[in-house]
């Protein structure tokens, strides 16, 4: 342990940036969660424009866009449900991260394709009004957000309010005692 020159550890001296982080954790959780939920929701009540949207992409076999345009929304809102009370937050913070590479990949293509279709996240089946164009830009920097958001919930500890935490999942079972440390000294004589 390197000590120092006032005498305490660094593990000591980076104590209260923990708490911090843990938060960070825990709005990148309910983010990627949000946006999880409300896309699959919004997907969910119409499968069958999800899997035009899928389509237009022009990437996948019609029988796989099928399947993924039908099963997309409901992983998303299973994702998007673990995320928000954090259980296998980092498993689960790994398919986030997985279906936003998909996402980039998919968005990517069609833009460097040429192809003129609405990226059908939040509904639709894909196709862009008469006059509308294309946003692939800022369509392409929410998923990369958002791709982060999952990359620093995978390598980073559950965060607060999750039931991994208070399952002891992680190893660390966080509590309201954590944030209430007197600077690292010792109560015992």
């Amino acid at each position: 342990m390197v000590q120092l020159a006032s005498g305490a550890s660094v593990s000591e001296r980076l104590q209260p940036a923990k708490p911090v982080l843990s938060w960070v954790t825990t709005a990148a959780r309910v983010v990627l969660a949000g946006v999880l939920i409300v896309a699959g929701a919004l997907k969910i009540g119409a499968p069958a424009l999800s899997v035009q949207a899928v389509r237009a992409y022009q990437l996948l076999p019609d029988s796989v866009a099928q399947v993924v345009g039908y099963g997309l929304p409901v992983l998303e809102i299973i994702t998007g449900l673990l995320l928000l009370v954090g259980l296998f937050t980092r498993a689960v913070a790994i398919v986030g991260g997985v279906l936003m590479v998909a996402f980039v990949i998919g968005i990517a293509s069609a833009w460097a394709r040429g192809l003129r279709i609405d990226c059908g996240c939040f509904g639709g089946d894909g196709t862009l009004a008469a006059g509308q164009d294309p946003n692939y830009f800022w369509e392409l920097m929410r998923d990369l957000g958002l791709l982060v958001c999952a990359a620093w919930i995978a390598v980073r500890p559950a965060g607060r309010l999750s039931l991994d935490s208070a399952l002891g999942f992680t190893g660390e079972r966080e509590t309201a005692d954590e944030d209430d440390s007197d600077g690292g000294e010792d109560d015992g004589a």
